[in-house]
């Protein structure tokens, strides 16, 4: 399992870390700072589920008038460490 941290811009939370397993499988999200219970909702849900999987369903995922959202700036975060993996 590798982790990584991921400092999401134009949204209150300020940092977002996460484990992803050898099957690209998600594991341990954890926001900093944002609305809480949305974001350890979005943490619940996605647990286990894989990366590619969640990138489909919470990119594009708008907050107000931001141009973006914790969820979209999840998406974003994962598609780096997917990359990074290569």
């Amino acid at each position: 399992m590798k982790h990584y941290q991921y400092k999401p811009s134009g949204v209150c939370s300020t940092l977002i870390d996460f484990d992803l397993d050898e099957q690209d499988r998600i594991h341990n999200v954890k926001y900093t700072n944002g609305c809480d219970g949305n974001l350890k909702a979005i943490s619940k849900l996605t647990e286990g589920m894989e990366a590619t999987k969640v990138i489909e369903l919470l990119s594009d995922n708008q907050c107000k008038d931001k141009g973006t959202s914790c969820a979209d700036q999840f998406s974003k975060a994962l598609r780096k460490a997917l990359s990074e993996r290569g």
